[in-house]
């Protein structure tokens, strides 16, 4: 496989940062996160970056036309010539014909949709485990992933806090939310022929095999 073109989706928890970096490692495709790509505008002096940082400054969320917008900025960037997975977006059916409108434009087709999934329950579990560093933003997992110490990062010594949105009951307001807006990404991929759905239940090495031959690499 020369280029890879895919979107990634799936509900929180399911694992799409973790596999599409070992696709980005695998064969040289740009991982293209919403969060970076909102971060990095954010911090930019461009009219869109201004835009964007307004927007995050009081809370709201982001339209779909400027989201859109940073989305085929960052495609046109050299690292996505050898191809790119787009991680978190489309969210949407707007998004999703946004999208294909660009990539039909800059002939990019896509390849594959993924589709992540697991169960409520285990998702429930990974996210409310789950502790980040406050000093360098390294993730721990009291199950999966503990550090050495309790409360204590192994990378700086700084202290691992819960984030809001990794609370049980916060978590089921995330879940609801993607089955309202983002679920039905499945069916226009599946219509489109280009739905692969994974499932997401497994250690990563497991799951990233799964991964791997949803886009017609076999299970190296």
């Amino acid at each position: 496989m020369d280029v890879l073109r895919v979107v990634f989706f799936g509900p929180p928890g399911a694992g799409k940062g973790t596999q599409a970096k070992l696709l980005e490692q695998k064969f040289g495709a740009c991982q293209v996160s919403t969060g970076d790509i909102l971060r990095k505008a954010a911090r930019a002096e461009t009219p869109l970056g201004k835009q964007t940082s307004g927007y995050l400054a009081r809370g709201d969320l982001v339209p779909d036309d400027v989201m859109v917008k940073l989305v085929a900025e960052r495609l046109k960037e050299p690292d996505c010539k050898a191809g790119f997975i787009l991680d978190g977006f489309p969210r949407t059916i707007a998004q999703a014909d946004d999208l294909e409108r660009i990539l039909k434009k800059g002939g990019l087709p896509l390849e594959h949709a993924l589709g992540l999934k697991a169960p409520n329950d285990v998702l429930i579990k990974r996210l409310s485990g789950r502790r980040t560093c406050r000093n360098c933003g390294a993730m721990y997992h009291a199950v999966f992933n503990p550090p050495a110490k309790d409360g204590v990062c192994d990378r700086c010594g700084g202290e691992l806090y819960q984030r809001e949105d990794d609370r049980e009951e916060q978590i089921a307001a995330r879940l609801r939310v993607y089955e309202q807006q983002t679920a039905p990404l499945k069916d226009y991929y599946r219509k489109r022929r280009l739905l692969r759905e994974i499932d997401g239940v497994g250690t990563v090495e497991e799951v990233r095999k799964r991964v791997f031959r949803a886009v017609g690499d076999g299970a190296k």
